[in-house]
């Protein structure tokens, strides 16, 4: 990988932020991520025990479509422990992941999408 991250640490929320049952999507240079907790649930009111037995899942997809609108096939994802760590460890990956398919973020990022617009 590079010397400089493409997407930064501080780029997501709070590890507890998940806690609540949100997702955090963005996207970078024609790679659309999501950082969660699986099972995406609001667990934050429950005992830790149910906080700590979940993790933290990544996901990276080609534009333009949201996460919602994409074919499983097309989607990336890897579990992280349910942590602070597990956080950097998946921005990490999420950096691995755009740098290892660049070529495939620059296509999405290049083609001419405006035929789908209604």
């Amino acid at each position: 990988m590079g010397d400089t991250p493409k997407i930064e640490e501080t780029t997501f929320y709070h590890i507890n932020y998940y806690l609540y049952g949100k997702a955090f999507k963005g996207s970078y240079q024609g790679m659309r991520f999501r950082l969660a907790r699986n099972p995406l649930e609001n667990v934050f009111f429950k005992p830790k025990e149910v906080q700590d037995a979940g993790t933290l899942m990544a996901t990276v997809w080609p534009e333009p479509f949201s996460y919602e609108n994409t074919d499983d096939e097309k989607k990336l994802t890897k579990e992280f422990p349910f942590s602070e760590e597990g956080k950097l460890a998946a921005v990490d990956w999420l950096n691995e992941q755009y740098e290892s398919r660049k070529e495939e973020w620059d296509a999405a990022k290049h083609t001419d999408w405006s035929s789908l617009r209604k």
